[in-house]
């Protein structure tokens, strides 16, 4: 289902006193504004979170006006809900909010309550990169690649047929995601393959696009990762069953540094887990299909490498 939070935001804009009319629409959608916080920005009880407000409520939004005068908006997300509750067999309520967010992740996955949650960012998509918001200037095209990449991530932690260590994380947290909770406790195997399915998932929602647009990645670092491909596969052998949230963060997150990715002598590219998930996924979505395979356990996925490397080799 559609919740579209965008009106609200900019009715807070038009208010007398916008710190008074944001806490009433903070208030409002508590449950699942504060898991993104929390998720994604910084704790809303911490000292910085009334300096990171004050800064969105003055932020000059004339490109997000601008988006959606041109653009329907609800509809291209609309569509892109239902093409991919179609494509990974939905079998779990989740909820899609288009919202204005923190400047922090363009889009992002949640679980509150027992329900997912996929949210788009909208000030990342209007197609002008702005400073003031942190806009990355995505064009509102790639829309319905996100919609089906964190889609495919609530399968995974909701599905009553997922077999994956994150939907019984999840479980055992209340039936709520937390970032850091699941990144200390669940593998790296299970890490790196969650976000490869969603690549893989976004690859066939949304197919046609330049291969590094799916991975959130420019063109050059992508070649790169390619380059290192058979580095980068047994440098992260021998801890793919080491679970803390270093390794998370190492491979997973934007702006750690040089010295947090360095592994083998080498410093790893940004984000090198999207590329190395999306390889060791690869042989199971292609054996199953996109749907099954995100129901997978985690070591499935290394079973249908060591099957397909004996077809290539027979």
């Amino acid at each position: 289902m559609l919740i579209n939070l965008v009106p609200e935001f900019l009715a807070i804009l038009q208010a007398a006193n916008r710190k008074a009319a944001f806490e009433q629409y903070l208030s409002a959608h508590r449950a699942v504004l504060s898991a993104y916080w929390h998720n994604y920005v910084l704790d809303l009880d911490s000292q910085q979170a009334e300096a990171v407000i004050d800064h969105a409520l003055q932020a000059d939004r004339r490109d997000l006006l601008d988006l959606l005068e041109s653009t329907d908006i609800e509809g291209i997300v609309e569509d892109a809900i239902a093409q991919a509750t179609d494509l990974l067999q939905v079998d779990r309520p989740s909820d899609v909010y288009l919202m204005v967010g923190m400047g922090a992740a363009n889009a992002g996955e949640l679980v509150v309550n027992g329900r997912g949650v996929a949210f788009i960012c909208l000030e990342h998509f209007t197609g002008r990169a702005n400073p003031e918001t942190y806009g990355m200037g995505l064009p509102p095209e790639l829309i319905p690649l996100w919609v089906a990449h964190e889609l495919a991530h609530c399968v995974r932690y909701t599905s009553p047929t997922s077999q994956s260590e994150l939907r019984r994380l999840i479980a055992e947290q209340g039936g709520n995601y937390d970032y850091w909770v699941t990144g200390s406790r669940a593998t790296l195997r299970e890490l790196l393959v969650n976000e490869g399915l969603a690549v893989h998932a976004a690859e066939r929602a949304s197919p046609g696009l330049d291969a590094a647009t799916y991975f959130g990645y420019p063109r050059r670092q992508y070649r790169r990762l390619r380059e290192l491909d058979a580095f980068l596969r047994r440098i992260v052998e021998p801890e793919l069953e080491g679970r803390g949230i270093g390794l998370r963060l190492r491979y997973l997150s934007g702006g750690m540094s040089p010295t947090a990715r360095l592994v083998g002598g080498r410093v790893l590219p940004e984000r090198s887990g999207y590329y190395l998930g999306h390889r060791m996924a690869e042989a199971l979505v292609q054996q199953r299909g996109i749907a099954a395979a995100l129901r997978a356990a985690p070591e499935e996925f290394q079973a249908a490498e060591d099957l397909a490397r004996g077809i290539q080799t027979a």
